[in-house]
C-alpha cells in the first residue's frame, strides 16, 4: 500500500514540475501562454508574444505585454477554469454579418469587447482587431500617467517600503483627496442646476421637491467621483488589489444609481401629482403608493442584476431563468396574477372612489382601500371585507356613492274602516309635509293610496332625499315620520295592524263600536294647516339653531337597511 502511494506522489511531483510549453491549439491554451510566460518566476516575452501574429517579433512583444497591463489595469481577472478548450469552439452571441456564428472568443465581453481571440488555420492568436486597437485603448486605460515625474524624480518611484513603491500609496492618498475636493465643488454645482430645472415643473411640491433633489445629489457626485478615480487607479499600478478595488467601485456605483433612481421615482410620482391635484381622484391617491411600489422594486431589481453580471453572472442567462421562472410561478400563482391583473383593471375602469359606498356581488359597504391582490370593505356593521381584485373585476359592482339623491320608500297602513274624505286628507296632507320638507325634492316624489292589504289599506310614500350620507337620511326620515304621525293624530286616523275585530252592533242599551270619524271639511283643513304649520316652525328652527345635534362621523358612509 505503502508503495502505491509512493508511486502516486512520485507521478503527481512529475506532472507538476512539467513545463509549460507554448501552445496555441485553444482559446485556453492560447490565454495561458500569453499570461504564463509574462509572470516573473517563468518570464519570457518571445513565448507569450507566440499568441500575436501578421507584426514584427518586437512589435508583438511590446503589444502582448500592453494587453497583460490592459487587463491589470482595468482589473480584469481572467479565470482560466471558465476559458473553453475546445480547439473548434464557436461564438454563438457575436455572430458575423450573415449570422453565423464564428471561431472567436471574448475573455471579457462587456467590459472589454475588442480584445478577443480568433482561430486561424489550426491556431487561436488575438485578433487582427484587437492587434489595431491595442495602442487606444491602452492610452485610455491609462489615461492618467506619472512619465514626467518618473522621468524627473527616477529614485523616488523605484524607493520602496516593505517591497511597495513609495509612490504608489502617496499617489493614492492624492486621489482620495482630489476626490473629496471634487466633492465639495461639485454638490453645490449640480444642486444648483437640479434647482433651476425642477423650477421649470414644480409648483406647489418645491419644498418636498428640493428634499429629494439633495438625496438625487449627492449619489450623483459619487458616481462622477467613482468615474474619476476608475481612470485614475490604473496609473498607479496596484495589480495585486486592483481587481478587488474596481469590483468595490463597480458595486458602489450601482448602489448610488439605484439610490437615484428610487429618489426619481418619488419624484416623478410627486410631479405627477402636482400636475393631476386639480383633476385628482380619491382612486388616484391610491394608486400612487402602489405605483411607487412596483417602480421601486422594479429599480432594486435591474440594480440587484447588475450586480450579479459583475461576480461574473451571465445577465442573459440570468434573465432566461427568470423568465422560465416566472412561467413556473404564474402557473403556481395564477390567483395571485389574477388579482394583480384586476387590479390594474380597477385602477383603468375607475368603477368607484375610495370612500364610496358600493355593492360589490354580495358585500355592501364603504371603500376604505385598493391593494395590489384585494379590495378592502367596511360594510355598515363596520366589520371589514377583502375581496380579491379578480372578483371585483367580474362582478356587477353598484356604486351607490354616486348617485345624485337617495331615494326612501315605504307603505302606511291605516284602518279599513278609514272614511274616503279622510284618506284623501291624509293622502294630500302628507304630499305637502314632503314639498315642506328640506331635506327631500319637492319636485319629485309620489305619495298614492296604492292598494289594499290582508288588514290595512295601504299609502304609498316614495320620496328622495337630497343628503346622501346615511346619518342624513336616518334624521330627514324621523322628521317625515313624525310629521305623519301628528297629522294622523290630528285627522283621527288609526294605523292598522294584523288584527281580528268581532263586532257585536245589536246588544241591549249598548251603542255601536264602529269607529266615528270626523269628517267635517272645515275640521280636516283647520287640523291639517295646523300640523303643517308646525312641522313648518320645527324645521326653520332646527335650521337656526347652531347648536343642533349631529349624526356622529361614524355613520356617515352607512347605508339604510
Amino acid at each position: 500500500m505503502k508503495k502505491l502511494v509512493y508511486l502516486l506522489l512520485f507521478i503527481s511531483g512529475i506532472s507538476f514540475a512539467q513545463e509549460v510549453k507554448p501552445d496555441l491549439r485553444t482559446p485556453y491554451s492560447t490565454l495561458l501562454t500569453h499570461l504564463y510566460f509574462l509572470e516573473q518566476d517563468h518570464y519570457s516575452v518571445a513565448k507569450s508574444a507566440m499568441t500575436i501574429r501578421g507584426i514584427s517579433k518586437k512589435e508583438a512583444q511590446a503589444k502582448a505585454i500592453k494587453i497583460k497591463e490592459i487587463y491589470e489595469g482595468k482589473g480584469l481577472k481572467i479565470d482560466l477554469k471558465k476559458i473553453p478548450k475546445d480547439a473548434n469552439y464557436l461564438d454563438t452571441i457575436s455572430t458575423g454579418d450573415l449570422g453565423t456564428a464564428k471561431h472567436r472568443f471574448f475573455p471579457f465581453p462587456g467590459r472589454l469587447p475588442e480584445v478577443y481571440l480568433e482561430k486561424t488555420g489550426s491556431r487561436w492568436y488575438y485578433s487582427k482587431e484587437t492587434i489595431a486597437n491595442i495602442d487606444r485603448i491602452y492610452k485610455e486605460t491609462f489615461i492618467w500617467e506619472f512619465s514626467w515625474l518618473q522621468k524627473h524624480y527616477p529614485d523616488f518611484f523605484e524607493e520602496d517600503i516593505g517591497g511597495v513603491q513609495i509612490w504608489k500609496p502617496i499617489g493614492f492618498i492624492l486621489m482620495i483627496g482630489i476626490s473629496f475636493l471634487l466633492y465639495l465643488l461639485l454638490y453645490p454645482l449640480i444642486f444648483f442646476i437640479l434647482k433651476k430645472i425642477q423650477k421649470l415643473f414644480v409648483h406647489d411640491t418645491y419644498v418636498k421637491s428640493v428634499e429629494l433633489l439633495q438625496k438625487i445629489t449627492r449619489p450623483l457626485v459619487l458616481i462622477i467621483i467613482v468615474e474619476f478615480i476608475k481612470r485614475v487607479l490604473p496609473a498607479l499600478h496596484l495589480y495585486s488589489i486592483n481587481n478587488f478595488l474596481f469590483l468595490s467601485l463597480a458595486i458602489a456605483e450601482t448602489v448610488f444609481w439605484i439610490i437615484i433612481f428610487l429618489n426619481v421615482v418619488d419624484l416623478f410620482l410627486m410631479l405627477y401629482n402636482d400636475l393631476k391635484k386639480k383633476n385628482f381622484t380619491k382612486l388616484d391617491e391610491q394608486l400612487t403608493p402602489i405605483l411607487r411600489k412596483l417602480l421601486r422594486w422594479l429599480v432594486i431589481l435591474i440594480g440587484f442584476l447588475n450586480i450579479l453580471t459583475l461576480f461574473g453572472v451571465d445577465a442573459k442567462a440570468v434573465l432566461a431563468g427568470a423568465s422560465i421562472g416566472g412561467i413556473a410561478v404564474a402557473f403556481a400563482a395564477q390567483d395571485s396574477v389574477k388579482n394583480l391583473i384586476g387590479t390594474i383593471v380597477i385602477f383603468l375602469d375607475k368603477p368607484f372612489q375610495l370612500g364610496d359606498w358600493v355593492e360589490i356581488g354580495n358585500v355592501v359597504g364603504t371603500v376604505e382601500n385598493v391593494g395590489l391582490r384585494s379590495t378592502r370593505v367596511r360594510a355598515a356593521d363596520t366589520s371589514i371585507f377583502q375581496i380579491p381584485n379578480s372578483k371585483v373585476s367580474e362582478v356587477d359592482i353598484n356604486n351607490k356613492g354616486l348617485r345624485i339623491y337617495r331615494r326612501y320608500q315605504t307603505e302606511l297602513g291605516i284602518r279599513y274602516d278609514t272614511p274616503p274624505d279622510l284618506i284623501q286628507a291624509f293622502v294630500d296632507g302628507i304630499r305637502q309635509i314632503v314639498i315642506a320638507h328640506p331635506d327631500t325634492r319637492s319636485e319629485s316624489y309620489n305619495v298614492e293610496f296604492s292598494g289594499f292589504g290582508d288588514s290595512a289599506l295601504k299609502i304609498m310614500v316614495n320620496v328622495f332625499f337630497k343628503k346622501l350620507d346615511w346619518g342624513s337620511e336616518q334624521s330627514s326620515k324621523h322628521r317625515l315620520h313624525l310629521a305623519i304621525v301628528k297629522l294622523a293624530a290630528a285627522l283621527g286616523i288609526e294605523f292598522a295592524f294584523p288584527s281580528s275585530t268581532l263586532m257585536i252592533e245589536q246588544l241591549p242599551g249598548q251603542e255601536s263600536l264602529a269607529t266615528k270619524y270626523n269628517t267635517d271639511k272645515a275640521t280636516i283643513e283647520k287640523k291639517t294647516k295646523e300640523v303643517l304649520t308646525e312641522f313648518e316652525k320645527e324645521n326653520e328652527e332646527e335650521t337656526d339653531d347652531p347648536n343642533q345635534s349631529k349624526i356622529p362621523d361614524v355613520y356617515s358612509d352607512m347605508e339604510s337597511d
